[in-house]
């Protein structure tokens, strides 16, 4: 298996340009699977620069409705003509803002004919040969804390906390997707249909929310759990958050 990290807020190589979103490619040997495709064309000119055709990808996997994860699919789509669409019906059809600064809106613009290639998941699911998708996520442990800045537009001019029932995760060979983790990281490992060797994705630590205290006690409770499997994150997990979480959980956190 191997995951390429196409589109991320950070990079350390040159030829890279960067964006507040998040795309990765992901090879198992049976599938070629692209997680999220970031906020813009971005994703696909890295993917150029390293040499990745994307027109061979079997499956485009949706995380959830916000723009910086699923903004580059109507460009994916001018260069891929095969693949299955993987989302919840939810974000299709929900209307997405942020109150970071003023209130503004986060939502996809969803390609106009891509119907007959959607594969849309409100429960979880095997896929395709050991591929799950990890839908409905029970929410027993807390909760990312910036997600009190997220909301869902009801009405016109009435907005609502964003519940997160649109966000999906996915499971293979013992690889976890997490999308931003707007859900909880704990969450989504415990509604894995097997055993997480390692996660993959963003976990919405913003710098400034969680405290110290409450980072710390997090790492100390991964370490605890699941003590056999790796951790890589990026874009939405701030550099503080990773700092602190990295004290306690040591070689087993990376960035991406």
């Amino acid at each position: 298996m191997k995951w390429t990290v196409l589109s991320d807020n950070r990079t350390c190589d040159s030829r890279m340009a960067t964006e507040h979103g998040l795309s990765i490619l992901l090879e198992t040997g049976r599938h070629s699977i692209l997680l999220d495709t970031g906020a813009s064309d971005v994703f696909i000119r890295n993917a150029e620069c390293l040499g990745i055709d994307l027109g061979t990808v079997d499956y485009v996997f949706i995380s959830h409705g916000h723009s910086d994860h699923a903004g580059g699919l109507c460009h994916f789509l001018n260069i891929n003509n095969r693949a299955k669409i993987i989302v919840s019906p939810k974000a299709l059809s929900g209307k997405f803002f942020s109150q970071r600064g003023t209130m503004h809106s986060i939502t996809t613009t969803w390609p106009e004919g891509m119907e007959e290639r959607l594969l849309p998941i409100d429960h979880t699911q095997e896929i395709d040969e050991g591929i799950y998708v990890i839908a409905n996520i029970p929410q027993i442990h807390p909760l990312p804390q910036g997600n009190r800045h997220l909301f869902v537009e009801q009405t016109a001019g009435e907005y609502v906390a964003d519940d997160f029932r649109h966000e999906l995760a996915l499971y293979t060979d013992g690889l976890l997707f997490t999308g931003c983790a707007h859900s909880g990281l704990e969450n989504i490992l415990a509604a894995c249909p097997g055993f997480v060797k390692t996660v993959v994705g963003g976990f919405h630590l913003i710098d400034g929310h969680e405290s110290g205290e409450e980072l710390m006690a997090l790492g100390d409770r991964l370490t605890r759990d699941y003590p056999q499997t790796n951790f890589y994150t990026s874009h939405c997990t701030g550099d503080v958050a990773f700092e602190a979480l990295k004290r306690v959980m040591g070689s087993r956190l990376q960035h991406f």
